[in-house]
């Protein structure tokens, strides 16, 4: 567990990668941290800060990709229409989803490819992370 001896710095590079389209769980690692009587609002702090700039990196990499190259995968064009109006509809607000596994990560790269505006992307998915983190110190502490 080289992570523990790197402290807080291994804490924020697990988090990052979890973030990512890595099968890491970010949760465990923080629970161990905690165990190992690191501080809960440091801890708290650098895990948020981690994953939310794991998130910025799916964010970005869905920047990368051309929206009006996805036209010509669906077979129906009121496919492709109902899933532009759902991004339209719900935007950033679908950052509140990114915590969640296995959806939030590719959740946040289509924000990303759809160009949803940044700052309330950045904003909604601390927000999420940090929720998230918090309800688990806060378990752990009762």
């Amino acid at each position: 567990m080289e992570y523990l001896e790197l402290g807080y710095f291994g804490l924020f590079i697990i988090c990052f990668l979890a973030a990512t389209i890595l099968p890491l769980a970010s949760e465990g690692v923080l629970l161990l941290f905690l165990a190992s009587n690191f501080d809960p609002i440091t801890c708290l702090l650098v895990a948020t800060f981690g994953n939310t700039l794991g998130g910025l990196t799916n964010y970005f990499i869905g920047l990368l990709g051309k929206p009006d190259k996805l036209k010509h995968l669906f077979k129906k064009p009121q496919h492709y229409t109902r899933m532009i109006h759902s991004v339209d509809n719900y935007g950033y607000w679908l950052a509140l989803l990114s915590w969640l596994p296995i959806i939030g990560d590719p959740l946040v790269v289509a924000l990303g490819f759809f160009r949803v505006k940044f700052l309330p992307v950045l904003l909604l998915m601390m927000i999420a992370k940090f929720l998230r983190y918090y309800l688990i110190i806060f378990i752990w502490n009762s």
